[in-house]
């Protein structure tokens, strides 16, 4: 099973989805709201959700939907990545409830050779994340350094690291 893409095997218009989607439970939210202290009752408090908000119910904070779609995109698009290299933009277009199931896609809007290395590029894409019923709730664009197959090739393959087991 492959892991990730050389920039070779990147096509501009190609479409990633990312297989399974998640469905987000209250611990899941709560666990991450706690982890990064974001304590926004909109997120923690289901008293003060359903008594002073419009929606009525608690919204899982965006953070968590942006986290979640990020590392459902690795194994299609940064699995081999060599660097992060920017967030272009982010936008959280609909809130996500506790229950709902998140899936997510990855589409290749360019591609360029890197100018001082030339085992490497960048790679321009968009990942949206949608619910069970496709309505998209998050989207953002990002550039991703990727390695060529030769820096691969030279570093280990498509296992880099892996040992090889004996007795």
């Amino acid at each position: 099973m492959q892991f990730g893409r050389y920039y070779e095997e990147f096509e501009v218009g190609a479409v990633y989805k990312h297989w399974p989607g998640k469905t987000v439970t209250e611990y899941d939210d709560h666990l991450f709201c706690l982890i990064t202290m974001n304590h926004h009752p909109l997120h923690l408090d289901s008293h003060y959700a359903e008594e002073t908000t419009d929606f009525g119910k608690n919204v899982v904070v965006g953070n968590y939907i942006y986290s979640l779609l990020l590392g459902m995109s690795v194994p299609d698009v940064s699995g081999k990545a060599i660097a992060n290299l920017e967030v272009e933009s982010l936008k959280h277009v609909k809130p996500t409830f506790h229950g709902d199931t998140i899936y997510g896609e990855t589409e290749v809007l360019d591609k360029t050779p890197s100018k001082s290395k030339d085992d490497r590029g960048v790679v321009y894409v968009e990942t949206r994340g949608y619910k069970q019923d496709g309505l998209i709730v998050c989207t953002f664009r990002r550039k991703v350094m990727v390695p060529k197959r030769s820096y691969g090739e030279t570093r280990g393959g498509e296992q880099p690291g892996r040992p090889v087991p004996h007795e």
